[in-house]
């Protein structure tokens, strides 16, 4: 891989470390919110799943937009929608119009999470690409692990709208990176072809430090009549329910840990900087299992490492409901292994997305597993706020919840794994 294609890599990752940072901002901001607004646990839990909601519909619409406009066009767009809805947040006054703009935060959430995904298995070689599949899902977590620091600063000076405002920020300036640093992919470029595709193709391999080709190999008859329901036809169906379903039970344990870990703490007698602490000890392990998972894969099989890391996720984030005894570092190892488990897993689900769909769909295919599965994540907030208001102890609130990593292992093993470049 030549300096070009790392670099474009590279923002990927930021991209990904972005998304986390700006996903978690409201699990930051919640204890800020719920003594400003004195709302209960019901309604934060709404307000904790706004964002997954748009994520969930941005991730099925613009993952098929990447397919057809260009993944680059995509991306673009997707963080200026998101540097809105972060700014705009701000300015909420009550839960309703806050929940408005996580909404719109989200849909540019879910857009971006299936263009960077597609661009990352496209922008790595062959070689290369689990790899750079497990280095670009570690992204989240460092996002949410230096969001966590951030966060932890500004609430000892002021109060949770600046998390917002700094995460706009952020989210601002990584639209000119991606304007001069990430072409449209040559995969793409493959796929939907015009007048000038031959030279467009040689710019960017020229771009990269490669040679030039003579003709462009022929149109397979797939690419050619390509639709979104390609991914719903048979030969693919399988796959697709399969892997969808997979994510979508294990994003309910995901996201149970990084949503609720700093209202967990809080209600535990500590304060809100150090519960946000805590949810950064379960990104750090987040950010190891993930990046230890992509080079383990190069010798391990990617489906069986993924169902055994989900296994143990189902495993983690039950124990960390016994956790309501412990001390603070108690807490903190337990969020850490649980994060090592549950990202390892997203990271694994991740590559299975790049592996298992062809180019011309593999944005709409990915969109649409992460779209349909951010349903489990718009589900864990308001399933655990609603167990808890039932008198459901921490326990048994987290030993349900990580029953959805155990269902997505089962949903993985019946998959049968068909690599494809």
């Amino acid at each position: 891989m030549s300096r070009a294609q790392i670099g474009a890599v590279a923002i990927m990752v930021g991209l990904n470390a972005l998304d986390g940072f700006d996903v978690l901002s409201i699990s930051f901001a919640s204890p800020g919110i719920a003594t400003e607004w004195g709302i209960d646990r019901v309604a934060l839990g709404i307000v904790l799943s706004m964002e997954l909601i748009g994520m969930a519909v941005g991730s099925v619409v613009l993952g098929g937009v990447a397919d057809r406009i260009g993944r680059r066009r995509t991306v673009l767009g997707c963080l200026v929608v998101m540097a809105l809805g972060m700014v705009m947040a701000t300015r909420a006054g009550d839960v309703t119009t806050l929940s408005l703009w996580r909404v719109l935060t989200g849909l540019g959430i879910g857009g971006m999470l299936a263009a960077i995904n597609a661009v990352t298995a496209e922008f790595a070689n062959a070689r290369r690409r689990t790899v750079a599949m497990g280095i670009m899902v570690i992204g989240y977590p460092l996002g949410a692990v230096i969001g966590g620091l951030v966060s932890a600063h500004l609430l000892t000076v002021f109060d949770w709208r600046a998390i917002f405002l700094f995460g706009g920020a952020m989210t601002a300036s990584f639209i000119p990176l991606v304007w001069l640093f990430v072409p449209e992919s040559v995969q793409y470029r493959l796929v939907r072809r015009g007048p000038d595709t031959l030279a467009q193709v040689n710019a960017v391999l020229a771009r990269f430090g490669h040679g030039p080709v003579e003709s462009l190999p022929p149109v397979r008859s797939e690419e050619e009549k390509a639709s979104i329901a390609d991914i719903l036809r048979s030969g693919l169906v399988a796959t697709t329910l399969l892997v969808t379903l997979a994510y979508f039970a294990h994003i309910v344990s995901f996201y149970f840990i990084l949503k609720w870990t700093p209202k967990i703490v809080v209600d535990l007698g500590f304060p809100a900087p150090e519960a946000a602490g805590v949810l950064v000890w379960a990104n750090l392990g987040g950010a190891l299992g993930g990046g230890l998972f992509g080079f383990a894969v190069q010798r391990l099989p990617l489906k069986g490492a993924t169902v055994a890391m989900l296994l143990g996720s189902a495993v983690m984030v039950a124990a960390f409901g016994v956790a309501g005894a412990h001390t603070l570092p108690a807490l903190s190892a337990l969020a850490f292994t649980s994060g090592l488990f549950t990202n390892s897993a997203v990271s694994g689900l991740y590559t299975l997305f790049a592996r298992v769909f062809p180019t011309h769909v593999r944005a709409t295919g990915t969109g649409f597993a992460i779209g349909v599965g951010r349903g489990g994540a718009a589900l864990s907030p308001i399933l655990a706020g609603v167990l808890f208001e039932q008198g459901l102890s921490l326990a048994m609130v987290a030993t349900t919840i990580a029953l959805g990593s155990l269902l997505a292992a089962l949903a993985l093993a019946c998959l049968r794994f068909e690599p494809r470049d």
